[in-house]
């Protein structure tokens, strides 16, 4: 809470390595990779309340809405670093720029989702055919890997969870003061210190009590985790809609507005997750 963000960021960098410990659990499961080969080119989708709805949290996993405020923040606040202070010096953008930004997300999100295969094959492979279906916190997962696949894979899923938390704590914790405080129209961002902006440190700060209090009141933290989930999944749509536009329009881009490949592809993902939406809440009036 205390600590300049530009120190933080280089250590949840290096930190990020820990994620690794995933991919490593994976193969120490020896799953049975041709059946893990064949489920992943060829997935079983099953049109059902609980698979959809399985879905539409996988999707907002992958596009949180939350991500949308902290990338954005986080590029100002990069640009606030390098002396741009105003809004009128923040204007324009080379196509370095933009490049160096597009290799930045193309390698985040490979690594990310490569990292959340593993997660997937691994709770598959030791807690779903084992019948460990009830978990409800991480700790539980962790302690349930233990004797079904051995100690190592215990030790690593753990270390995976712990890097994972600390990693998430700053992003979750500041996207939200980022939202309420552009919501409300009020200032601060992670490059300020807590003294000049309280009220965004006391967003995050009451964001962090209100995650330690869940753990403690005894909430199912993995149930709420996976509502949260279907959430964004149903949120995320008409931010993206709202961005795929904004990328296309040229009295706000000017001669960089989003390519043909670019605005396929968004408006491919709209579609599906506009329809794994609608079939969810279709699914849930019909039950």
């Amino acid at each position: 809470m205390f600590v300049p963000y530009h120190r933080l960021a280089p250590v949840l960098k290096w930190l990020t390595l820990a994620l690794f410990a995933y991919v490593a659990t994976g193969l120490i499961v020896h799953p049975d990779f041709r059946q893990v080969a064949l489920a992943t080119l060829v997935p079983r989708l099953t049109l059902d309340r609980d698979h959809i709805a399985g879905l539409v949290a996988i999707l907002g996993t992958t596009i949180s809405p939350y991500l949308f405020f902290w990338q954005a923040s986080s590029e100002v606040d990069e640009m606030r670093a390098a002396g741009k202070r105003t809004e009128a010096q923040r204007r324009g953008v080379r196509r370095s720029e933009l490049r160096d930004a597009r290799a930045d997300i193309f390698i985040g999100m490979l690594f990310s989702n490569v990292v959340m295969f593993f997660i997937v094959m691994t709770a598959a492979a030791v807690l779903h055919a084992n019948g460990k279906t009830d978990v409800q916190s991480a700790e539980q997962a962790a302690q349930a890997l233990e004797p079904l696949a051995g100690q190592w894979s215990f030790v690593l899923f753990s270390v995976g969870m712990i890097g994972t938390g600390f990693l998430a704590m700053p992003i979750l914790t500041g996207s939200a003061a980022y939202a309420v405080k552009d919501f409300l129209g009020l200032k601060g961002a992670l490059s300020d210190k807590p003294a000049y902006r309280p009220t965004f440190y006391a967003i995050m700060a009451l964001s962090t009590v209100i995650g330690i209090a869940l753990n403690l009141v005894g909430v199912d933290t993995m149930r709420a985790l996976y509502l949260t989930a279907i959430i964004n999944g149903l949120v995320a749509p008409p931010i993206l809609i709202l961005i795929v536009l904004l990328g296309s329009s040229r009295d706000v881009m000017g001669r960089l507005v989003s390519g043909r490949v670019s605005k396929t592809l968004t408006w491919a993902t709209v579609i599906v997750m506009c329809a794994a939406g609608l079939g969810l809440i279709v699914t849930q009036v019909a039950s």
